[in-house]
């Protein structure tokens, strides 16, 4: 019971995180697939990276190391 109310707690702190997280994994996602070069790398190595390292490590890597600049 009590780790209920721990949780509870934290999930005006948590869903956020969470919403961020996801959204931007989606445009990391549409970037990737709408886009045909990068600084390194290639699409594929890029969506594993970017689905993997799900925890913003992945899509944060890809916008730094692989994004081409327009």
């Amino acid at each position: 019971m009590n780790d209920l109310a721990t949780l509870k707690e934290f999930l005006p702190f948590i869903i956020p995180l969470v919403i961020v997280q996801f959204t931007l994994l989606g445009y990391t996602i549409y970037h990737i697939l709408t886009h045909d070069h990068y600084k390194r790398g290639n699409r594929i190595l890029w969506m594993i990276v970017a689905i993997v390292g799900m925890e913003f490590v992945g899509p944060i890597l890809y916008f730094i190391l692989g994004k081409e600049e327009a």
